[in-house]
């Protein structure tokens, strides 16, 4: 076996995180020294309560056999010294010894030698929250950024809707392994993303169940692929300002959108910006703090082809084309789409779902939809 093979199967052991794997590889040299080590010298290292741990994994696990199952699940895998691991990663404190990725390849490049930004916030969006994600998210596509964030809901999931949109190309960081989608409900993004040329990516291994401890450690891998981040909506306590300290901790810069003060939304990105992140009205700001040069041709809010007028809506579907003519002249609820179109409300949500990411239709609160 390679030694590349032996880091996953290191990966693969919940007990050896970065800075364990990296005293381990500077007292025996290599990952397959280490491996084949004896328990007294694992030990020294590991310590009297991992080592039997480890050692009684090491004789169940095959490499060889796990290796198998990736190839199976179209799953691949880079290491830390590999030539394509992600620079900006690799620049972080801890940053994951073995980085498995579905989709392509290309896009971490992308992101590495690009425009790269983190966009985050709550699960709970308001409709203030989902508006301002969407048109900074479509801005800063549009001016040729890889779009960072976490598959969650709320703000997550309307960044990465809107980028696959407007045609650019977007990176899932997962709290689990990567061929398992969490929450399921974001299925059909996660679907979408893989099909339009962008990538899952986890320091977890194949089969991982999502845990309470796995979201700030994959928060560390949003910030650390990205140039900046953005948090445009979130409570005080809100998970997103763990994406955010990662980035101050690694010298990354920290957007944040201000919102009503009557919203306990408001208070996330408020406190970063007390704390020195840059407040921002609109996508120019990041890109003139980053640096870069802004993209002529952006036209500010335009988030797909269709917007030009409803005439020009058409749905690829009987169904979807049903749904566009009962939203012609209205917005409708959940429930009364499902009454007027006789589609099953289990179905329906499905196909929603892929016309709002295609730019077809627009989602509110209360389950309200109408035409983009």
């Amino acid at each position: 076996m390679s030694e590349r093979s032996y880091w996953l199967g290191f990966s693969s052991f919940s007990g050896i995180g970065p800075s364990k794997f990296t005293k381990l590889l500077s007292e025996f040299g290599t990952a397959k020294n280490t491996w084949d080590a004896s328990f007294s010298d694992l030990e020294k290292v590991l310590g009297k309560a991992w080592t039997p741990k480890f050692t009684e994994f090491r004789n169940k696990f095959s490499i060889p056999d796990y290796e198998a199952k990736l190839k199976k699940a179209r799953v691949s895998f880079l290491i830390l010294t590999d030539e394509n691991y992600p620079k900006l990663l690799s620049k972080i404190k801890k940053p994951p010894f073995v980085l498995y990725y579905k989709g392509n390849i290309e896009i971490l490049r992308c992101a590495q030698n690009d425009k790269s930004i983190a966009i985050v916030g709550t699960r709970r969006i308001t409709e203030y929250g989902k508006q301002v994600t969407q048109d900074l998210t479509s801005d800063l596509v549009n001016n040729g950024f890889v779009i960072v964030s976490g598959l969650a809901l709320g703000v997550d999931a309307a960044a990465h809707k809107t980028t696959i949109i407007n045609k650019g190309k977007t990176i899932a960081v997962l709290g689990c392994g990567v061929d398992c989608c969490y929450p399921r409900e974001n299925q059909n993004i996660y679907n979408i993303i893989l099909e339009n040329g962008g990538a899952i990516v986890s320091e977890y291994p194949l089969g991982e169940a999502p845990s309470k401890g796995s979201f700030p450690s994959r928060n560390r891998i949003i910030s650390g692929l990205s140039q900046g981040v953005l948090v445009t909506e979130g409570a005080a306590d809100s998970g997103a300002l763990y994406t955010a300290a990662d980035a101050f901790e690694n010298g990354r810069p920290v957007f944040a959108v201000p919102g009503p003060i009557t919203s306990s939304l408001s208070k996330g990105p408020h406190g970063l910006i007390s704390k020195g992140a840059k407040l921002i009205s609109g996508s120019e700001e990041i890109i003139q703090e980053l640096g870069l040069e802004k993209n002529i041709n952006d036209t500010k809010g335009t988030t797909h082809s269709a917007s030009s007028g409803r005439a020009s809506i058409k749905g690829s579907t009987r169904e979807e084309q049903m749904i566009i003519d009962l939203l012609e002249n209205e917005s409708r609820h959940f429930d009364e789409i499902v009454k007027l179109s006789k589609i099953k409300s289990s179905r329906l949500g499905g196909i929603l779902s892929v016309m709002e990411m295609k730019g077809l239709i627009r989602s509110h609160e209360a389950g309200v939809f109408n035409l983009s």
